[in-house]
């Protein structure tokens, strides 16, 4: 069992499970049938509310520890975006209230530190298309030392028991810890923990392969190219966000690709994109490496500059998927 007395444990899923609750409540009140698809401003109060919230509570509970985050403040700074400001404020007043504009700005700007040697990484809202749908994201906080995540929380509102999709439901948190193995509880009250294994699927054709609905990160071709080498004869899980690692973890899904998009070749995947998820993945038996093998290397900064692309599997199937990738990347 997951050592629920450690400190930063505690931290993590207190943290991600009052950020995932605030973001939660802004998209039921925000989010609606008639959004345009300009008006982002529901997942712009949340990103910039649920990064306040965390960091925040990282001041509380571990002062010293620097943050890596998608966001800053400066632009809800600006004169003309105080009802921003108003409505992000508001958001993280209903859980901290003594939340103010200037405070919430310190708060998001506490998320620009450098990597160090030790530092937590967060991703405020992943998924922000499927955000916007109503549908599956994640917010995803991992802890970072010497290079190697230690510790690695997704909360996923619109997912229980770790895997199902319910937009009615308490939602799940997702939690692993190095050496510790994955675990998944209810958002709405962590008690009961129930351990996450990956499938033990190993036959090529019956890959059941995790794709998202957003393309810009990725190679769309290459992806079905892949799985006509491997012989897939399985439907694709689609699904938005890192929920997809919760997915494959808990033995639902068999394969998860991030390919280099043909429109983005110079791109390199951000580590709060990646930390949290793929331990998850790891610890429930899975493998995750990048294009060419190598593990995701997070010691090199904000990005994984070392490495290429992502696949992450329940490792029975990581060779196959390897070598196919070899010959569609050749081709």
């Amino acid at each position: 069992m997951i050592d629920l007395k450690k400190p930063e444990i505690q931290f993590a899923l207190d943290a991600v499970r009052q950020a995932s609750l605030l973001v939660r409540q802004v998209q039921l009140e925000m989010v609606t049938a008639n959004l345009t698809k300009v008006d982002s401003s529901p997942v712009t109060v949340a990103d910039f509310a649920s990064q306040a919230l965390v960091a925040h509570l990282l001041d509380a509970a571990f002062p010293e520890d620097p943050l890596v985050a998608e966001e800053d403040a400066h632009s809800l700074r600006a004169s003309n975006q105080q009802d921003l400001l108003a409505r992000v404020t508001g958001y993280v007043g209903r859980f901290r209230p003594d939340a103010n504009p200037e405070a919430v700005c310190d708060w998001i700007d506490r998320g620009q530190a450098q990597p160090a040697s030790r530092f937590w990484t967060l991703d405020p809202i992943d998924g922000t298309k499927g955000y916007l749908r109503g549908d599956q994201y994640a917010i995803a906080l991992a802890l970072v030392e010497d290079g190697q995540v230690q510790i690695g929380v997704l909360g996923c509102p619109n997912l229980s028991d770790g895997y199902r999709p319910d937009f009615e439901g308490p939602g799940s948190l997702v939690i692993a810890a190095r050496g510790e193995g994955s675990w998944t509880t209810s958002l709405a009250q962590a008690h009961d923990f129930d351990r996450l294994h990956v499938s033990d699927r190993s036959i090529s054709s019956l890959a059941r392969m995790l794709r998202s609905f957003e393309s810009g990160h990725t190679n769309v071709d290459q992806i079905d190219r892949l799985a006509e080498v491997m012989g897939v004869q399985v439907q694709p899980i689609r699904m938005d966000s890192q929920a997809k690692y919760a997915i494959l973890a808990a033995g639902k899904g068999d394969v998860l690709l991030r390919l280099l998009s043909p429109d983005r070749p110079d791109y390199r995947e951000k580590i709060w994109d990646q930390a949290a998820g793929s331990l998850v993945v790891e610890e429930a038996g899975g493998q995750v490496t990048d294009i060419r093998g190598k593990a995701l290397d997070f010691s090199a900064g904000k990005e994984l500059v070392n490495n290429q692309g992502v696949v992450a599997t329940n490792c029975f199937l990581h060779p196959a998927v390897l070598s196919a990738l070899n010959t569609v990347l050749n081709e």
